[in-house]
């Protein structure tokens, strides 16, 4: 297998020696000549390679002569790997004739529209025909034509007649994506690159397509005929949609962003982005953004200036008992804006009662006390992944692409511990898939399993007695493993001893597919074939998989996997910049730099007016609190409890309760609309400066490139002006001097010099250490036992929902999936209704209903529905209180 990665970052430096025009250069045994050409300062032109993908020598533009001691010859130097001795001619008459060749066939039929074109300015094949190619063409039939643009997704548009056949974008599809919707067809001059028919490029990463291309053939649609290359600014900075911390090049022109590009970062996001960070951008040049101040008055928000919204926020925090003023979110927020918030609320203001979660993360102690592990570290060869939380391809795209990377390409073995398939599961070693509220006994299991492997692991009476063994290995059908995965997949990872009691072909016969129950010695056969596979050090990614259970069952996994040998855990929390909330103390018992209040308190002293003295509520305490009359002033930085927080009866009372509150945001999302009573408009990402901590505690810069938005203020700014407002000035008035305070209050932030941040644009700089947090105690939270009439509510996020940003970005809105309700096959036949048939789910809460769909991917015991979704809301049914919700299913 070929080393994708840049050539300079492979392990191995022993070197051999190539001449290269002469020049005798020193190159890595295995290392391709192309790429050990170009580090050495000789590039060789090239159309189909790409340093992230496997060669396929398709374009033959890479042609040099190559003398290995058998005489020279013409050689693709993007699948020729170097040797001692080798000699390379890449400028000699000879190559220089079959580049010019080359070219000129490629322009054959290519057609001359480089002024209309996309592409025109920054395309290799423009700057390539001019550096080595012919002056003038011998050909002058009629080039083909083809039905011009093709949209073959949402955002993405083909023209045929431009392709030369690289094999790039059906290559990243196929080997880096696992999304292979795009090929080849026809035969001969004939070929041409399509989508199969009626089946669109419905990918989640199909702008990368775009970025590779080598030519005009595909572009995305937010760009198309906006501007070229030369009316462009641009900026390095991060995206800001997840918390994968993607690096990213920022273009604007005319003060608007109209393009974002992947920059190929080796620890992070190698240049790959999923289609939501690369489109985010719309929802920033929304008609409807956020451009001024607002008020309400009388029910009715007025626009005003920011002295009166100012003084209205001022009147309703200055002299407020501290314990009655609460905060809920900030993960929107860049980590200067975040430390000055949090200096604001618990030092000026002094309450605790401040979380940049929505009740849908992990406390701090499982995110900050556990050995932390780094993107590489999961992703490293003969290591073991164990996925113990959400779909990365659902949640954190470019995540999702780096770990089918480690496994597809260098060996990592994979463990899934999810409650349903994942987007991952056809290239796991060992899917287990648990009820909610049951992984943590799943992974005290597997510990067992792995610490005692001479004896069995047979399940403890707690999970006899809430859930069959069936249901945690992953009641999945003989069926769904034919359909998701082949039989290579299937060897070593589940034995035909593994399928029988979980559903084997005999449960398949007849109309319906019959529960048997699993043995306890076939259950422990399983964990043991998992445990012996343990293998290397041990990554475990680790967050919250379904949002209609508590917290409790997670933290119990965490508590159980941290007793295995050589471990550490890479956070998958969502939420943009929530890591750098947790390190910049915007989460209850909390201060900057990840210290708590007890420990950490003297640090702040000479910085800060006061610090908090008891530990605060989380989101959902503050809820609480607030529908309990409790909370006079709520402020909410980039938070929507009324759409985002699991339990929607128990926001809506919350919000009702609160005296007044204080929004601060980019768009109009329903708690604004509906619940603020003071507004206060802020910049968007790609509108201040500042710093983003993305899931392995790497820092990474966030550029501004354009003006914000009408009369719109950095978050750090308004901040800073409520405190002065408030008597009481933060000492900020550039984001600098936030971040030079930061140092040295924070041990953590100290090494966040402004010349290390300006030597580390692209790669970012990683901060190191737990600082005071100690490691988590179990929850030990047992879920009850259901009756057998019950199921147990299973919620996971899509990459796209029917979130505020989604809604108002042209390019990602309206792809939420329906509301519908998936169960296991085993569970649909006990319905006895046909599949899309509307049933009524229904929880101790409310009912919703919905239409129900088989899944085989959904364990036996379990409901599945989609989270925030088209025209509907499965929230209704959650219990924010409970450890896992139970509903029933009945027919209408």
């Amino acid at each position: 297998m070929t080393d994708m990665r840049p050539a300079d970052t492979a392990a191995d430096h022993s070197t051999v020696s190539v001449v290269v025009n002469g020049q005798q250069i020193q190159a890595r045994p295995g290392e391709l000549l192309i790429d050990a050409c170009e580090r050495n300062g000789t590039y060789i032109p090239r159309f189909c390679h790409h340093p992230r993908m496997n060669p396929v020598g398709m374009c033959r533009m890479c042609l040099v002569e190559v003398d290995t001691g058998r005489g020279s010859s013409l050689q693709p130097s993007c699948m020729v790997p170097v040797s001692d001795n080798m000699a390379v001619e890449t400028e000699s008459e000879v190559t220089k004739k079959a580049q010019d060749g080359v070219l000129e066939f490629l322009l054959i039929n290519h057609p001359l529209d480089c002024p209309v074109c996309d592409k025109g300015g920054e395309c290799p094949l423009q700057d390539q025909t001019m550096a080595y190619g012919p002056g003038e063409s011998r050909f002058i039939e009629e080039k083909r034509h083809f039905e011009k643009p093709i949209p073959i997704s949402d955002a993405v548009y083909l023209d045929r007649e431009r392709c030369i056949l690289c094999d790039r974008c059906t290559r990243f599809a196929d080997e880096v994506a696992g999304d292979a919707l795009i090929h080849f067809m026809d035969r001969g001059s004939s070929t041409q690159v399509n989508t199969f028919p009626d089946e669109p490029f419905a990918s989640y990463f199909s702008g990368n397509t775009v970025q590779i291309c080598p030519v005009g053939a595909l572009t995305a649609k937010p760009y198309r005929f906006k501007a070229r290359p030369w009316d462009l600014e641009e900026t390095i900075s991060t995206a800001w949609t997840d918390s994968v911390g993607s690096r990213i090049t920022v273009q604007s022109s005319r003060d608007q962003v109209l393009r974002v590009l992947g920059v190929d970062a080796d620890p992070v996001n190698w240049g790959w982005l999923s289609d939501k960070e690369r489109f985010a951008f719309e929802a920033l040049n929304s008609e409807s953004r956020l451009v001024a101040p607002m008020v309400r008055n009388d029910g009715r928000l007025e626009t005003v200036g920011w002295a009166v919204a100012f003084e209205r926020a001022v009147a309703a925090l200055d002299g407020v008992d501290p314990n009655r003023v609460a905060v809920i979110g900030g993960a929107r927020l860049n980590n200067e804006a975040q430390y000055a918030w949090a200096k604001l609320a618990k030092g000026v203001i002094g309450t605790d009662h401040v979380d940049a979660q929505l009740g849908d993360g992990l406390p701090a102690e499982v995110v900050l006390g556990l050995p932390r592990a780094t993107i590489d570290d999961a992703c490293r060869g003969g290591g073991t992944i164990i996925l113990c939380g959400p779909d990365p391809k659902e949640d954190l795209g470019a995540l999702y692409l780096r770990l089918r990377h480690a496994v597809v390409q260098d060996g990592a073995t994979l463990i899934e511990l999810t409650p349903k398939r994942t987007g991952l599961s056809n290239i796991a070693k060992h899917s287990l898939h648990p009820r909610p509220g049951e992984v943590g006994e799943l992974a005290a299991a597997l510990v067992a399993a792995a610490t005692s492997p001479d004896s069995e692991a047979a399940p403890n009476t707690d999970l006899e007695g809430s859930a069959s063994s069936a249901d945690l290995v992953g009641s999945a059908s003989s069926a769904d493993l034919v359909g998701s995965a082949s039989s290579a997949d299937l060897v070593g990872s589940a034995s035909s001893a593994d399928l029988v009691g979980s559903a084997s072909s005999a449960d398949l016969e007849g109309s319906g597919y019959a529960r048997r129950e699993q043995s306890g010695s076939g259950y422990a056969r399983q964990l043991q074939r998992a445990a012996s596979d343990l293998s290397g050090p041990v990554t475990v990614v680790l967050g919250r998989a379904s949002l209609s259970e508590s917290a409790a069952a997670t933290i119990d996994a965490a508590v159980a996997l941290s007793a295995l040998d050589d471990v550490s855990f890479l956070s998958a929390l969502r939420r943009g910049n929530v890591h750098g909330a947790l390190d910049a103390g915007l989460a209850p018992g909390l201060l900057p730099g990840r210290t708590t209040l007890e420990r950490g308190a003297h640090r702040f002293a000479d910085a800060w007016p006061s610090v908090p003295e008891n530990v605060g509520h989380d989101a959902a305490g503050i809820l609480r609190a607030s529908k309990a009359g409790e909370i006079d002033t709520l402020i909410l930085l980039g938070a929507d409890p009324l759409n985002d927080f699991p339990d929607a009866e128990l926001a809506r009372e919350g919000m009702a309760g609160a005296g007044t509150v204080i929004a601060v945001d980019l768009l109009p999302n329903d708690t604004v609309m509906a619940a603020a009573d003071v507004i206060l408009a802020a910049a968007g990402p790609t509108e201040s400066a500042g710093t983003f901590t993305n899931l392995e505690g790497r820092v990474s810069v966030c550029g501004q490139i354009v003006t914000a938005a009408g009369i719109s203020r950095p978050d750090w700014m308004i901040a800073s002006e409520i405190a002065i407002r408030m008597g009481s000035d933060l000492g900020f008035d550039s984001v600098a001097a936030i971040r030079a305070e930061l140092t040295t209050v924070s041990e953590l932030h100290a090494p966040l010099t402004e010349e290390v941040l300006g030597n580390s644009q692209v790669d970012g700089v990683l901060l190191n250490g737990n600082g005071d947090i100690e490691p988590p105690d179990p929850a030990e939270a047992t879920s009850p036992v259901n009756d057998r009439y019950s199921l147990r509510l299973l919620t996971t996020r899509r990459m796209y929902d029917d979130g505020t940003a989604l809604r108002h970005s042209p390019a990602s809105s309206g792809h939420a999936s329906p509301l519908e309700l998936r169960l296991n096959p085993v569970d649909f036949d006990k319905i006895g209704v046909q599949e899309g048939t509307v049933v009524r789910v229904e929880s101790a809460k409310d009912h919703l209903d919905m239409p129900v769909r088989v899944d085989p991917g959904v364990p036996v015991g379990s409901a599945a529905v989609p989270w925030r979704t088209l025209g509907a809301d499965c929230r209704p049914l959650i219990d924010a209180s409970a450890v896992v919700t139970d509903v029933r299913v009945e027919r209408l």
